[in-house]
């Protein structure tokens, strides 16, 4: 008789997929100070944003493999006793070099958080509900990337910088926690050997799984070139306190939880692949408006900014429809080796995430017409591969 799979709570799989962005953005207000103490240059301190990505792509590749040999919560466990000890090197770092180190290490541990819970979410939760369950947290994912800055912020002005990494290692022991103590183990059996040839051979060869790799790189893609980018436009062109703009991501960030909270509701009435296709259309609606406001160039006065924060709020409210029917559609075909396709998968579209957060870093060059003409040409590509998938599913 097969064992029945235990699912756990809601509040655990946010906390879970949550922390790893909390991770990335909470000491971006600190950078100055970091480059200062560690007398290192700006360049340099930079680059401890990108090596995060290239360790969380490398980690989610590794924990979803594990979790397929070991379990799912074995796997978890692990990670985040990694990321303990990445962001225990982060707070005694005396150096540039030490730093980068220790943000891989922080970063390959927090990838478990992302590929072993969307695994246990995918093997727990069926059909309709898995899609509401996506968009609830996609929804509470939107808000991490704004509150990070903000609690870091604060702390930083408070404590110092050291005291914002030294908030990470709290973190991550309250996180270790609560999940020993709340995460039941969601694998009916080790099954089969799995070989990771064989099922990378299978994803290779799947255009569907093709697809929602672009759609989740892109629109991920999207959201952090524009928490990248957004500093330079609102507290450069707008003269915006960092007070201000910090409370200010917050309101951004509403528009992808309200695009959440609207493709489950839309979900009753239209297919997963249709609201994807909608959002994507969302998406370039606000991509054309921004575009069409930096053509103007308009100076920073009230209404002007007013017009670029309701076109941005189009922009991440499409992003927020597509993102969370992709995730749950991505793999539905792949249920005997979640794992280890996850862990593929994952390790794709994080490299598309990388490769279009660096184009943005590239491209930027004080213009306001860079990122809104970047997001349209990333946004037609999402309307054109959206249309596919709908033309497939019919």
């Amino acid at each position: 008789m097969e064992r029945k799979i235990s699912t756990p709570s809601l509040l655990l799989f946010i906390i879970l997929v949550g922390f790893p962005q909390i991770s990335e953005t909470i000491y971006t207000p600190s950078l100055p100070d970091i480059a200062s103490h560690l007398h290192a240059s700006s360049n340099m301190i930079q680059l401890t944003l990108s090596i995060y990505f290239m360790g969380f792509a490398l980690g989610v590749f590794c924990w979803g493999r594990l979790s397929d040999s070991i379990g799912r919560r074995p796997a978890l466990l692990w990670g985040i006793f990694v990321y303990a000890i990445g962001s225990f090197g982060c707070y005694l770092s005396d150096s540039v070099e030490w730093l980068l180190l220790s943000r891989f290490i922080q970063a390959f541990g927090a990838s478990t958080g992302s590929v072993v819970t969307q695994t246990i979410l995918r093997e727990s939760i069926d059909g309709a509900k898995r899609h509401a369950v996506f968009a609830q947290i996609s929804a509470a994912l939107a808000f991490t990337p704004a509150i990070g800055p903000l609690i870091g912020g604060w702390v930083d002005q408070s404590l110092g910088f050291r005291a914002v990494f030294f908030t990470l290692v709290v973190m991550s022991v309250a996180i270790f926690m609560y999940t020993f103590v709340s995460l039941p183990e969601t694998r009916v059996s080790s099954g089969p050997s799995i070989h990771t040839r064989s099922v990378a051979k299978r994803l290779f060869s799947d255009r569907r799984v093709w697809s929602f790799g672009f759609l989740i790189g892109t629109t991920n893609g999207i959201l952090f070139s524009y928490y990248a980018e957004a500093p330079f436009i609102f507290m450069e062109y707008f003269h915006m306190r960092p007070g201000i703009f910090g409370f200010f991501g917050i309101f951004v960030a509403l528009s992808s939880i309200f695009g959440a909270m609207l493709s489950k509701k839309m979900l009753a009435t239209y297919s997963a692949e249709k609201i994807i296709l909608l959002g994507s259309m969302v998406t370039t609606i606000g991509a054309v408006c921004l575009a069409g406001l930096a053509l103007c160039g308009t100076s920073p006065t009230v209404m002007f900014l007013i017009l670029m924060v309701a076109s941005i709020f189009v922009l991440l409210l499409g992003i927020g429809m597509t993102i969370p029917n992709c995730l749950s559609l991505a793999l539905i075909h792949y249920g005997d080796v979640l794992g280890t396709a996850g862990a593929i998968f994952g390790l794709g579209y994080y490299v598309v995430v990388s490769l279009i957060t660096s184009g943005m870093s590239y491209l930027h060059n004080d213009s306001l017409l860079t990122m809104p003409v970047y997001f349209l040409v990333l946004a037609i590509a999402m309307v054109l591969v959206s249309k596919k998938i709908v033309r497939d599913d019919t």
